[in-house]
């Protein structure tokens, strides 16, 4: 069964039924999807026909939605099923229709406090996921969705490993991570940890709070070069509003030097979470952050 976008709703593919249209990427589309008998509508990732006709890219996919599927964590999507039919390999999710992406596109500036609680939530879900040995490696607004209560959950987990496992073995010139808000050690190819996590959702903050991304080019390389040499504009400077300490985070956050930014996910939930109960104050923050980066 090839798959293409004019053919791609009303088909069967596994035990699913494709619905509707959700979204899709360079690499996959996004379906409602019903398997009948009463049960609720999914969202089904669909690797596009150029990447599910290559056997070697789809062992890989199907191999990081397995082991994303064992991370269970209310900030961390659920991959309830990984399959293959004919040409269409997927793997299947709650549906969850809100982003922050979308609600981004409607209110280009969030309030510090959603801002907060959205960041909490996912260096949450982003500590549980490193402390198991997985990083994300592609945190970006249209990877962060709210389920019914308003939390933010993590999802694409393992994808962009896979793109980099494949493209190590193959040589294949594939994009990994979004340019945006790709990392500086991502920028120059070096190996990567948790991280490199702390400094997309940094980025992830800086546009949700002030509306811009910290660094523009319409060039991938002069992108990445932003990112690995050029210091942000401080986003009280964008908005004064925002409290030294919600800042202090963030710039910490986008340290060029990984060493010098947040050594845990678990450790930038902590401080955000502070900053939400004001039970920290802006001092604290920064002597906590430099306390992190000697390693007291």
């Amino acid at each position: 069964m090839a798959l293409e976008t004019d053919s791609l709703l009303g088909k069967t593919i596994g035990p699913y039924l494709t619905t509707a249209l959700l979204g899709g990427g360079g690499m996959a589309w996004v379906v409602v999807a019903s398997k009948g008998g009463g049960a609720p509508d999914i969202a089904l990732k669909l690797l596009k026909p150029k990447y599910a006709r290559d056997p070697q890219f789809t062992a890989r996919f199907l191999n990081e939605a397995t082991i994303a599927g064992e991370l269970r964590h209310p900030n961390i999507i659920r991959i309830l099923e990984t399959g293959q039919d004919g040409d269409a390999v997927y793997f299947a999710m709650p549906k969850l229709s809100a982003s922050l992406a979308a609600r981004l596109e409607e209110t280009a500036v969030m309030p510090e406090a959603d801002v907060l609680r959205t960041a909490r939530d996912v260096a949450r879900g982003m500590a549980f996921a490193h402390d198991a040995g997985v990083i994300h490696r592609d945190i970006k607004p249209q990877n962060i969705l709210f389920d019914a209560d308003g939390q933010a959950v993590l999802t694409d987990f393992g994808i962009a490993r896979a793109i980099a496992s494949y493209v190590s073995t193959t040589g294949q010139r594939l994009t990994i991570g979004t340019p945006h808000y790709i990392s500086p050690e991502q920028a120059r190819g070096m190996p990567l940890d948790g991280r490199t996590d702390v400094y997309a959702l940094g980025v992830t903050m800086y546009r949700a709070a002030t509306g811009e991304l910290p660094f523009r080019s319409a060039d991938w390389y002069e992108l990445a070069r932003l990112h690995v040499e050029e210091p942000p504009e401080p986003p009280r400077q964008k908005r004064p509003e925002l409290s030294r300490a919600f800042e202090k985070i963030v710039l910490t956050c986008m340290a060029k030097d990984r060493d010098e930014r947040y050594a845990t996910a678990s450790a930038l939930a902590d401080d955000l979470e502070g900053v939400m109960s004001g039970k920290r104050s802006t001092t604290t923050v920064a002597i906590d952050a430099v306390k992190r980066m000697l390693g007291r």
